[in-house]
């Protein structure tokens, strides 16, 4: 999948609304195949991404887990080493 569409469950402090939007608008963009839609197809790609955002929301909130929250910081900074190791080794961005 895109690796822009980061894990957004079980997070300290929770996922936000922009965040769960913004994971929602990069599937879209995903799935449609275009970052921007056509005027004939904007009512539909903004209901579809508002869906999906409102499913996620649901998802996000109904899950549940024994396991501590995810420090967002450390999370980034995994994050941060992967991008650095992927760039030393000649991998496409």
């Amino acid at each position: 999948m895109c690796r822009n569409i980061k894990p957004l469950n079980n997070l300290a402090p929770p996922a936000t609304h922009d965040e769960v939007h913004d994971a929602a608008l990069q599937y879209v963009r995903k799935i449609a195949g275009t970052r921007s839609p056509s005027q004939a197809n904007r009512e539909a790609f903004d209901r579809a991404v508002e869906e999906i955002a409102h499913s996620t929301r649901h998802l996000i909130d109904a899950l549940i887990t024994d396991a501590p929250p995810r420090d967002r910081e450390v999370e980034a900074a995994k994050a941060r080493a992967r991008y650095e190791a992927r760039i030393a080794a000649g991998a496409p961005r």
